[in-house]
């Protein structure tokens, strides 16, 4: 069986890769919102594009991808990939801290372009 498995439903589930510290950092983040951008991820998984996702500017394609949940608490992000054939890239999970405006701040940017950099370098050795 290759990393490109199907689920119970038949359906064809690509495997998550986390880049980074992005599962860690997601595992800070409230317990309903892991749990709402778990069930967005899955179904990104799945094929599927979520309403919650979109496509991340200063990347030129739609193949980086946010996922973006609120909470009491702020706004919580997980930037990821589809564009490996058999894989989800998660390159990123963060909590937008700035009060105005929906930009992602630079700085994020910044380290979503190294994680996205890594994983290419990372797929290109495994394929």
């Amino acid at each position: 069986m290759g990393i490109f498995e199907t689920n119970a439903h038949g359906i064809g589930v690509k495997q998550v890769v986390w880049i980074g510290r992005s599962k860690a950092d997601l595992k800070e983040f409230p317990e309903r919102v892991q749990r709402s951008l778990g069930f967005a991820l899955k179904s990104v998984q799945e094929g599927e594009t979520p309403l919650s996702s979109k496509a991340l500017k200063n990347f030129g394609s739609a193949k980086v991808r946010e996922l973006k949940e609120n909470d009491s608490n702020g706004t919580y992000r997980i930037v990821y990939t589809v564009e490996f054939r058999e894989y989800i890239a998660v390159l990123h999970a963060f909590q937008k801290k700035a009060k105005s405006g929906i930009a992602t701040p630079q700085q994020e940017i910044e380290l979503v372009k190294k994680r996205l950099a890594e994983a290419k370098e990372l797929f290109r050795k495994i394929q």
